[in-house]
This record gives C-alpha cells, structure tokens and sequence, in this order.
C-alpha cells in the first residue's frame, strides 16, 4: 500500500466508521499510548521483562504486529488532520538524514560486527 492510499484509506474509515477525527491533542496522546503499549511488549520479547502469563507470551509476535499498525494508524490521522502528505515527509526525511547522517553510521565503530 503506498502512503497517499494509506492516508485516503484512513480518512475514509475516519468518516464513516470512526464519525470524526479525534482533535490533534487527543491523537498525540492516544499515540503515546500506542507506543507505551508496544514498548511494554518489546520489554518482554526482546528485554529482561517476562510475560505473566503464557499465553501472552504465545501472542506476542501478533501484538507487537497490532501495535505497529495502531501507532501507524494514528500516525496517518495525526497527517491527515494537520493537511501533511506522508509522501512528502518521509522524502524530507530521508533528504536530512542522507545529509546529516552521511558519514555518521558507516563511521560509528559500535556497528561494526
């Protein structure tokens, strides 16, 4: 799925099955929920933290996938309500960091295996 479908697609689900967008305050904070949510599972698969049950650990790999699409959902809401084309963002981006991180990787001995 390209980024403009994304974005068209969400708004459309926003219209007719969410009613509205909620406000940008609103979504920022639902954000930051959504990654506290991903981060919590990251802590038990990739961390030191255990899982309470083991069930959820059995589910994991599909929460961390749910989560991922959930901060992205957001993400695109946060995009759409504000009048941001992704496409156009994630092009900045990478124009910045082809610039400012140019040399900063490939030089950083910690990568080096």
């Amino acid at each position: 799925m390209e980024l403009q479908q994304l974005q068209n697609e969400v708004d459309h689900w926003i219209k007719t099955i969410g009613v509205k967008y909620f406000s940008e305050t609103t979504n920022t904070l639902v954000l930051t929920e959504e990654v506290g949510e991903l981060a919590r599972l990251m802590a038990r698969v990739y961390g030191e933290q255990s899982f309470k049950r083991k069930e959820d650990e059995e589910k994991a790999d599909q929460a961390i996938q749910e989560e991922l699409g959930d901060i992205l959902f957001v993400v695109t809401c946060l995009a759409n309500q504000m009048g941001y084309d992704l496409t156009d963002i994630m092009r900045q981006n990478f124009e910045k960091k082809n610039i400012r991180d140019k040399d900063r990787h490939i030089n950083n001995p910690k990568l080096r295996s």
